[in-house]
């Protein structure tokens, strides 16, 4: 495994092979309640209080890149009129979410803790 598919498959950045996520074996699920430590190795998975804020922006970056691409890819790719692409847009974004949500905390983490061997 990579770390790349460890963040992709929402695993402990320590082990790669710990979920983050209690509920993860459906990453679209709106069950957001995170391990407080890997099940697998006991990394502590809540660093302190506040850690996550930074992966809002992270899942603002990402969605703000995404709906750039999907809106452009409708417009001028597809000939779609804008008022339908952003409807279209915003129902992509909200079956998205979850997934989001997951995916930014985990790429969050991952930065700052290495693997352990």
């Amino acid at each position: 495994m990579t770390k790349l598919s460890a963040i992709f498959k929402m695993k402990c950045p320590a082990c790669w092979e710990g979920p983050l996520f209690v509920n993860n074996k459906n990453p679209f699920s709106f069950n957001f309640e995170m391990h407080r430590k890997c099940p697998n190795c006991g990394e502590d998975l809540v660093r302190e209080p506040g850690f996550y804020f930074g992966s809002m922006f992270l899942s603002y970056i990402l969605s703000g890149f995404f709906s750039l691409f999907v809106v452009g890819f409708l417009i001028l790719g597809l000939k779609v009129r804008w008022e339908y692409a952003l409807a279209i847009l915003g129902v992509i974004l909200v079956l998205l979410y979850a997934f989001t949500y997951k995916f930014s905390r985990s790429l969050w983490i991952h930065l700052f803790v290495d693997r352990k061997k």
